[in-house]
């Protein structure tokens, strides 16, 4: 009797330990965010993890302030806005290095094309269509900018703030040099899916990301 109720009483415990043990989890996914600010408001944008060798370097940029207190240099009305060109003090050495050092080696995809809000790497004329390391540029037509599809790298995708690229787009220009600096503040967050949908509603169904 003893044994039978020593067997039933580990039974128990073991019952109600297990009620305590959380389940398992399925596999959380993550995605790094960019967070743009200005002083028209508040741009996010999704980087590609198709893209890593882009992503990866836009997150070291941002992680180590590069982009913070520099300007959208270039604005074009109906066609895109970019940014990216350091400041001096980080350029310092840059004439002394080579292309390759430069540069980028293009990630060009079929599936990424020009759409609006797309966040793509600006390049200057080259064979291989590598990219500038630094600077970068959004597509502001909701049309797209589809001449521009496989010669440009597409590395991330705008999802909020919509409304602040056209503020910055309306800005005055000569030719397309702002008359007044637009600055910009950059981070990186790593967000869930989860929490994105949540927010701001399925956006990578909405902006085929990830697909």
């Amino acid at each position: 009797m003893k044994k039978l109720t020593g067997i039933f009483a580990a039974l128990v415990l073991s019952a109600i330990l297990t009620a305590f043990i959380p389940a398992k989890k399925g596999k959380v996914s993550y995605d790094h965010v960019v967070t743009i600010s200005t002083e028209f408001g508040e741009m996010k944008l999704i980087l590609f993890d198709d893209t890593p060798i882009h992503k990866a370097n836009f997150i070291k940029l941002a992680s180590e302030g590069k982009y913070d207190s520099t300007t959208f240099h270039r604005i074009i009305k109906n066609f895109m806005i970019q940014g990216g060109q350091l400041k001096a003090a980080d350029m310092a050495g840059w004439d002394t290095l080579s292309f390759e050092q430069k540069t980028l080696p293009n990630e060009i995809m079929e599936k990424h094309k020009h759409i609006y809000g797309a966040l793509a790497a600006a390049r200057t004329e080259n064979p291989e269509k590598r990219s500038d390391a630094t600077q970068f540029y959004i597509v502001n037509n909701p049309q797209g900018a589809h001449f521009l599809d496989n010669n440009y790298t597409v590395f991330g995708q705008l999802i909020v703030g919509f409304d602040v690229l056209q503020k910055i787009s309306d800005v005055p220009v000569n030719k397309s040099a702002p008359l007044n600096p637009v600055y910009m503040e950059v981070k990186v967050d790593k967000v869930k899916r989860s929490e994105l949908i949540l927010f701001y509603g399925d956006v990578y169904k909405k902006y085929h990301i990830g697909q």
